[in-house]
């Protein structure tokens, strides 16, 4: 990069590095000499040296930010990517991000998820392209700040370019990663501000007096109406996770700048795929972060038209099932459907999204207002019983078991047109794990091994001695009183003890 050095510069040849003399950020680049922004605590090593045999003994703890002149396949950047993964450093941009850099199809689809807040920000944009370029997660225009912000969180790496076309709206085209020939020369000073502050926040350390070994950042939203854990439960988390080694923060989606200060995120607000939940969790998985709900089983969970197609490609018990779309408006292929059906959206919550049909007159007069929803509805032959199970599974284990009686006088666990919400939910039943029957967990365990190993909820109906599988929840309930009756404080050291054991694992 032209023009000369702005400041120090801390800089390194030699793979071997104490992160006690130099902070937990280590920056890869090309050449050394070329980096002309100042930065402390941030020890700088060329690619090769980093690439070299023996590299692999840089402390676990140090995080990787790799700012090659290229991310192409089977470059130094590229590989720089993936062997920190394989060494289990924490490195941005991982491997995954380096894929979406180059599909456009990926850029479309994730520039979709902010298209609220690309057509506010660029409503007074003249032309019909433009491009925005964002330095460590902010922009020099201040106007473009919230904009850059997402880009970021969507293609975590220090360093890109956006590209949008008008064609009636604005449309994400195109993120490239930047080069640093690609500063201008005269916003070197800004940029460097926006290095400073953005190393910082990743090498702060906590104060020696607490003694803590990992951080720990649990994301609720007050605002919610039914979270997944009420105040007891989340106080209770934070408690276990302190005596398991978490210094721990609650924290909420305005705090995703700051999610490279955590070791493990716990996700505890309702997760969805076009949410803000997903994004985070995303994020912070590119981030190198323990997370529980991973991005992969929120996908997977969230929508119960593609746990219809897993549950029957594995054979496992369940409802009869089959897909609507709107060409069964005019299809009149709806016969041999046994009534009473259940008609579900495909990412409906606690009991939200789901409609009861006793014809084939009442689906087809409920189906247009769900297609308006989603192009595909799923249907359930109806099976009533008393009670659903729900068998809480975390590293392929059963943590917990509920018994969660229908609503009074309703079909569901939850009746959301009560009068009172004393009414809207039925009683539940919890047991120790060991009292329910082994056929029960087994199947649960099963259908949560074809999700991941996180943190899941099955709830399965029994009839007599037949089981059925209704759905596989990631982010399950857990509210004091309710899923801990049983274990007690138990359950939240488990859950605290699953997340120090991923956070070792990474970086053993």
């Amino acid at each position: 990069m032209p023009g000369g050095c702005i400041g120090p510069l801390a800089t390194m040849n030699e793979p071997g590095l104490s992160s006690d003399k130099s902070g937990n950020c280590l920056l890869v680049v090309d050449n050394p000499k070329r980096w002309k922004l100042p930065l402390e605590g941030v020890s700088i090593i060329r690619a090769r040296d980093y690439l070299a045999p023996g590299s692999g003994k840089v402390p676990a703890r140090m995080r990787v930010f790799n700012l090659c002149d290229s991310y192409a396949y089977q470059s130094l950047g590229y590989y720089v990517s993936l062997l920190a993964e394989a060494r289990g450093h924490q490195i941005v941009p991982s491997v995954a991000t380096l894929r979406d850099f180059r599909s456009l199809n990926i850029a479309r689809a994730l520039g979709s998820e902010i298209d609220e807040i690309i057509q506010a920000n660029l409503k007074d944009q003249r032309g019909s392209d433009f491009s925005l370029p964002v330095y460590f997660g902010q922009t020099v225009v201040a106007a473009h700040a919230k904009l850059g912000a997402q880009l970021y969180r969507l293609f975590p790496a220090p360093l890109l370019r956006a590209d949008f076309t008008y064609h009636g709206r604005w449309l994400l085209s195109s993120v490239m990663p930047l080069a640093l020939d690609d500063f201008p020369l005269d916003q070197q000073e800004r940029i460097a501000g926006f290095a400073a502050s953005y190393f910082r926040k990743r090498h702060q350390r906590r104060p020696p007096k607490q003694r803590f070994l990992y951080d720990l950042a649990i994301l609720v939203n007050p605002a919610e109406h039914t979270p997944p854990s009420n105040p007891r439960a989340l106080q209770l988390f934070a408690e276990c996770a302190r005596e398991t080694g978490f210094h721990t923060e609650f924290i909420q989606h305005e705090d995703a700048g700051r999610i490279c200060e955590f070791d493990a995120l716990f996700i505890r607000e309702t997760t969805a795929v076009n949410h803000p939940t997903y994004q985070l969790a995303r994020l912070a998985h590119a981030e190198g972060l323990v997370v529980i709900d991973d991005p992969w089983s929120i996908l997977r969970c969230a929508n119960k038209v593609y746990l219809a197609e897993l549950l029957s490609r594995a054979r496992l018990p369940a409802p009869p099932t089959r897909i609507l779309t709107a060409q069964d408006l005019v299809s009149g292929s709806l016969d041999e459907l046994e009534f009473p059906q259940v008609l579900k959206l495909p990412d409906g919550a606690f009991s939200r999204g789901l409609q009861k049909v006793a014809s084939a007159e009442e689906l087809l007069a409920a189906l247009p207002e769900m297609l308006r929803h989603s192009d595909l509805i799923l249907t359930q032959k109806f099976t009533p019983s008393d009670f659903d199970w729900r068998i809480g599974v975390l590293d392929h284990q059963a943590l917990f078991a509920c018994k969660y009686y229908m609503a009074r006088g309703h079909w569901q666990i939850y009746n959301w047109s009560a009068s009172s919400p004393g009414k809207q939910s039925g009683k539940s039943e919890t047991l120790h794990v060991e009292f329910v029957p082994p056929a029960v967990i087994d199947l649960a365990c099963k259908a949560t091994r074809l999700i991941g190993d996180g943190f899941y909820g099955v709830d399965i109906k029994q009839i007599g001695k037949q089981l059925l599988l209704i759905e596989i929840n990631d982010n399950p309930s857990v509210d004091a009183g309710v899923e801990d009756a049983a274990l007690g404080r138990e359950l939240y050291r488990r859950v605290a003890r699953s997340l120090r054991r991923r956070i070792e694992l990474a970086r053993s």
